[in-house]
């Protein structure tokens, strides 16, 4: 079981990286937000599986909550920066498919 420091320590490395996370998505740094967002995977997934986790109190309470609260804040803000990025590749996706169909359509009716 992780002890209150502990716990306080593992939300502060995921609050730190989500931080540089928003910051990557801002730039448009792909890659690096890529690479950030996989490290942020491991370190939830160390919260998940390495038991339960003691209760806190008082002020490592309140740490806690302002640490989950400036995680979420930079979860939104991530997704609200990437949001166009992800609807403009998903346009081209979309494009691309619709091209080849056209293409194969046309192809067809040509080789007839």
């Amino acid at each position: 079981m992780f002890n209150g420091e502990e716990i306080i320590s593992l939300y502060e490395n995921v609050s730190a990286i989500t931080g540089q996370m928003l910051q990557a998505a801002q730039q448009q740094d792909w890659a690096r937000l890529e690479t950030l967002e996989s490290k942020c995977s491991r370190e939830i997934e160390v919260i998940k599986t390495r038991g339960p986790l003691a209760p806190v109190y008082g002020d490592m309470r309140q740490r806690k909550i302002k640490l989950l609260q400036k995680i979420l804040r930079d979860d939104r803000a991530i997704r609200d920066a990437t949001e166009p990025w992800l609807n403009e590749i998903q346009a081209l996706i979309l494009n691309t498919g619709t091209r080849r169909k056209l293409a194969q359509h046309y192809l067809a009716d040509d080789s007839t």
